[in-house]
């Protein structure tokens, strides 16, 4: 493939910053808007503000930084070499934690067999494939969203992604397909993105199964409403042998413990209300991917796994392996949590013995812990299965890492994808879980000691694995067991005494605080403590980016938002942190009681009965 000229000169986004409106833009229907993101200028419907969320803009930016990764690797095994705007020479960032203070390290990507054909004094030719090219005669990848709204997600991959050979923008509202349609060409992405009107629940599976598996598709993207439970069996089918599948919930009231029995039926896995109830999200929907794709004899390899704002995101590789498949219960555990301390411990579901060239699977034994707690007396929960292995490929992410530090100005939030990624790299792999050192402190009631002092030096000097975690800010990501970290809680309270005399002698702190430590903390701070991108001041952990931040309202069926939920929203919008002090601000509010019929008070309610009144007209009329 020839390079085709910068599609930055062609792009109309390209001078504008990401994420601008305007409605000034030729070729516009009565109401509509142009959303500028990356690379693409997408028509929206003013009806339809559903179809864009300003703060997902991070979740793309990361996708098509990952996809670019992953098509850089797939086409390599090609012959084909592919060009990112702006890119030169490819590097690997890895975090350093020497005492000389190097930042990072930069190493030249190269395959092994690229560098000895340069050696011997040969020079390889490659197939390049630029971004914009419908990549065909290079067998590029096949690309498929499944849930595509307006599209947007899928013209970026268009205008930013090399190596395409297809992309097929699916959406079961016939108006989300017709505007695909109409921002595909407005992009002038045709060639090589396509709408479809299907049900995403079985359009995959149908076809590949009609047109064999040399027609699944490369990489399939899914970035649903809520739970994508309902789209998982297809996707693990459709996908192809080594094919990437990144997938969005943001489901995460249900994942993290608010509604343990809803998790169980739609992935499987009981979520408990915990701390590291983020983290536990992860290994959820990674247990489920994995036990669909074990009923077709495949197996899911985890790239990269992200807890960011109000929804998780996780990308994997799938593959076929019997052999692989059966030992897929020692990858899953069930969770014991202790209600009242925070202590857990993992129960792993099966175990494998070597027995010479062979390897023999059976049921694990347990529990591993008692009835009841032995730091605090407290009783159980039960939670999972969860995935229990490593959820990065740290070489996979610190290419990611490398390409988007190498290349600032390809995204917009460049700068935490670096902030994220490398906390990622600098996370424990083989630790599943995290403490929180607020909740250690709290469950005591002592100060919280610094992050630095406590999480860090007092477990490296006790001879302990630590790190920190994306997921949670106060995070303590550990090998030590949890004796160990009360014993740390003991020594500090010691400097740090609290009221004894007011804790009640079957609470979990009284308990705790009873027994002598076994081991004496050293809380001196440890040159090595302050991890790289703590002491670089990466931006890790963003504020709040603007006011509704979250996930928007589900759409109707007809088209546009559900206004009734959205002003709920709007009306309890900081409840918290602006209670009502005066009782006259409560005739703003509807009385629950009328809307159930069981209200006895009539005028003298403190609460307003007319806003349930006038709903009950608009119904009439």
């Amino acid at each position: 493939l020839n390079n085709n000229k910068n599609m930055e000169d062609t792009n109309p986004s390209s001078s504008t910053e990401s994420g601008q409106t305007s409605s000034t833009e030729p070729g516009l229907l009565p109401g509509e808007t142009v959303v500028r993101e990356g690379k693409a200028a997408i028509l929206f419907p003013s009806a339809n503000e559903v179809f864009y969320n300003p703060v997902q803009e991070f979740n793309r930016d990361l996708t098509c930084a990952v996809i670019t990764e992953f098509a850089r690797e797939q086409l390599a095994q090609r012959g084909v070499r592919i060009l990112v705007p702006g890119e030169r020479d490819r590097v690997v960032v890895r975090l350093s934690e020497e005492k000389n203070g190097t930042e990072h390290q930069e190493a030249s990507e190269q395959p092994e067999k690229e560098q000895q054909h340069e050696e011997e004094g040969g020079k390889k030719e490659y197939i390049t494939a630029s971004v914009g090219e419908r990549c065909e005669v290079c067998q590029g990848l096949r690309v498929l969203e499944g849930l595509a709204a307006s599209g947007l997600r899928s013209v970026r991959f268009a205008l930013e992604v090399p190596g395409l050979k297809s992309i097929t923008a699916n959406d079961y509202s016939a108006k989300a397909a017709a505007l695909i349609a109409r921002n595909a060409q407005h992009n002038n992405v045709s060639h090589i993105l396509q709408a479809s009107q299907r049900d995403a629940r079985s359009e995959p599976k149908l076809h590949c199964l009609a047109r064999g598996k040399k027609e699944r598709y490369d990489v399939i993207d899914l970035d649903p409403y809520g739970s994508p439970s309902p789209f998982l069996d297809a996707a693990v089918q459709a996908v192809s042998e080594g094919g990437l599948l990144c997938i969005t919930c943001t489901d995460m009231a249900v994942m993290a413990g608010n509604s343990g029995e809803t998790c169980y039926s739609k992935y499987g896995s009981m979520s408990i209300k915990s701390k590291y109830c983020h983290e536990m999200a992860l290994r959820i929907i990674l247990h489920s991917l994995d036990q669909r794709a074990a009923v077709y004899q495949r197996y899911i390899e985890p790239l990269l796994s992200v807890s960011v704002d109000f929804y998780i995101r996780v990308f994997v590789r799938v593959k076929t392996g019997q052999a692989v498949v059966k030992n897929s219960a020692s990858k899953h555990a069930l969770l014991y949590n202790c209600v009242g301390c925070g202590a857990f411990h993992l129960q792993r579901m099966g175990k494998k013995m070597s027995q010479g060239k062979h390897m023999k699977y059976s049921a694990a034994t347990g529990p591993p812990v008692g009835p009841n707690c032995e730091h605090c007396r407290q009783r159980h929960q039960l939670g999972g299965p969860i995935w229990a292995e490593p959820i990065h490929d740290i070489t996979f992410v610190q290419k990611v890492l490398g390409a988007v530090s190498g290349n600032p100005t390809r995204f917009r939030t460049s700068k935490r994808i670096e902030g994220v990624l490398s906390m990622v790299t600098e996370e424990l792999r083989d630790v599943p879980l995290y403490y929180v050192l607020d909740h250690l402190s709290s469950t005591v009631h002592c100060n919280t000691p610094p992050m630095l002092q406590f999480s860090r030096s007092a477990l490296l000097h006790a001879g302990y694995r630590v790190s920190l975690s994306h997921a949670c800010k106060n995070a303590v990501k550990t090998n030590a067991p949890a004796g160990v970290l009360w014993d740390l809680i003991r020594c500090w309270e010691k400097s740090n005494p609290v009221k004894r005399e007011r804790l009640s002698e079957t609470s979990p702190a009284h308990r705790i605080l009873s027994a002598e430590p076994t081991l004496q903390a050293c809380f001196e701070i440890r040159e090595d403590a302050n991890p790289q991108s703590r002491k670089r001041h990466l931006t890790r952990f963003q504020e709040n980016p603007q006011a509704n931040w979250g996930p928007k309202a589900r759409a109707k069926a007809g088209g546009g938002i559900s206004s009734e939920l959205e002003d709920k929203r709007k009306q309890f919008q900081g409840k918290r942190k602006k209670p009502i002090t005066d009782s006259s601000q409560l005739k703003s509010l509807p009385c629950k009681k009328l809307r159930k019929g069981t209200c006895t008070y009539g005028d003298k309610c403190c609460y307003s009965h007319e806003l349930k009144q006038e709903t009950n007209e608009e119904k009439m009329d």
